[in-house]
Parts: C-alpha cells; structure tokens; sequence
C-alpha cells in the first residue's frame, strides 16, 4: 500500500472519461525553441479550485490494483487527495507547498515529511509546483530556466538538454496548440528512469485539460500507472479534510 499511495500522490490528473480530443497538428521544423515555450505556456489554467474524480490502475512487479479517487486542488496552495478500493475510502493524502502528509488505513500507518519522498520514488526532484503541474498536464520544469535543444521527432516538438548534462531531460509538444504529449527524465548515474505520456486533450472553459495520463518509472523498482478520468468542476467552494486517525504508526519512507 505505501508505494501505491507514493504513487498516487504524484500521479493523478485532471481530465475527462469521455477522451474528447483537441486539434492537433505536425510540428514544423523551422519554428524556434522560444516559440514552443511560449506557445506551450501560453495554454494558462486560470481557476481558484478544481475537483476531479479519476479512476486508475496501478502495476509493479509483484502488484496490480485498480482503484478511483476524489481529488481536490486550490491552486498553489493544497493538493488534496482520496483514495478508493470498490468504493471504500482506504488512504487520503495532504500536499502543500511545504509539506507532504498521507495516511493509509491498511496498516494503519501514516507519514508527515516534505517532498524528498516523492522525489526519491519517482526519480526526479519535486516541488509543489511541478506536482500541480504533473495534475495540469504541464511540462515538469520550468522551461524557461535553460538552454534547450531543438528537433522534430515524429512530426512533434522535441526539447532536450545538451548531451553534457548527468540529467537528461526531453520535451514532446504537438504543433497546434503545442501540448506536452511526452516527457522523460532519466538520470544514468543512479539508474533513475520516468516517463509520462498524455495521449490526448479536451478543452474545457477555454483550458487544455489531459484525458489520461500513462506513467513509467524505475529506480529501484519499476511501476506503471494508468489513469482514466471521469469528471472535473471547477471553482466550487470545497473543503479539504485530513486529520489522521488516533493510534496510527508514523513510517519513514527512503
């Protein structure tokens, strides 16, 4: 249960069940890095709350689980998630930008810590921003940070680090709306490997929103996830309730 939930906290998304996609087209080779960044930060989430119901399926080596969940986030500031097995709520977790909280009621456990955790289990240092972002169907990083190489790659948008880097990082974005449809980060000195994939889009109150989201990542384990979504709503008043229950035991996570 406790990589389950590690993962889930990190994962799930935004979208819609239904699949409606948007218009896509082929990159063209002569566009230029700062126009995909633009045009790829140009596709702006402007909302106070959102509300999602998503189901997902999770498999590792030894494991496979499919399950739904409630998520709830005020923008920038919590990240609040419910997790169901056959309807039963079994886990809730807690993420602020300065804190990441979870409890799950199998083992009656519970951990409080900050982002290292997800950091270590997915391979790729974390923040709140880049979870909200992994929700949003954004790029991870800030693009604008660095310096980035160009290419068309299957008719998308690739950007990646130069070769000199211990970290590599690429970027796919369709050439419409320029879209992320792939990220990896892959980090060889530590056998560090992540992929996230968002098939397709649908638009919703003028925002690009993922359907689904397929993830890849190995460390020391290997785990895929791949969640569906159901329904979103946004701007309703929500609370975010978390408290963790009397005679819980507090695991630490490496």
């Amino acid at each position: 249960m406790k990589s389950i939930l590690s993962a889930f906290l990190v994962v799930f998304l935004i979208g819609c069940k239904s699949k409606q996609s948007v218009t896509t087209a082929a990159a063209n080779e002569n566009t230029e890095v700062s126009k995909v960044i633009k045009g790829h930060y140009k596709n702006e989430h402007d909302f106070t709350t959102l509300n999602i119901r998503a189901n997902a399926k999770y498999e590792d080596e030894k494991q496979s689980h499919s399950m739904n969940a409630d998520i709830r986030i005020k923008k920038d500031e919590i990240i609040w998630i419910n997790i169901k097995f056959l309807g039963i709520p079994m886990a809730k977790a807690m993420i602020t930008p300065t804190k990441v909280s979870y409890y799950e009621k199998i083992n009656n456990t519970y951990f409080e810590g900050d982002f290292s955790m997800l950091s270590n289990w997915l391979g790729t240092d974390l923040d709140f921003n880049k979870v909200q972002n992994l929700f949003l169907g954004k790029a991870i990083d800030d693009l604008t940070k660095d310096k980035w190489v160009s290419e068309v790659v299957e008719k998308m948008f690739k950007l990646s680090l130069p070769n000199d880097s211990d970290v590599a990082k690429e970027f796919y974005f369709e050439g419409a709306n320029y879209l992320l449809k792939k990220e990896t980060i892959n980090q060889a000195s530590k056998n560090r490997n992540l992929e996230i994939r968002y098939p397709s889009f649908k638009e919703d109150k003028g925002m690009f929103l993922p359907n689904e989201i397929n993830i890849k990542a190995e460390q020391k384990d290997k785990i895929t996830i791949d969640i569906e979504y159901k329904n979103t709503t946004f701007n309703e008043n929500l609370s975010y309730p978390y408290s963790v229950p009397s005679g819980y035991t507090a695991v630490e996570i490496n």
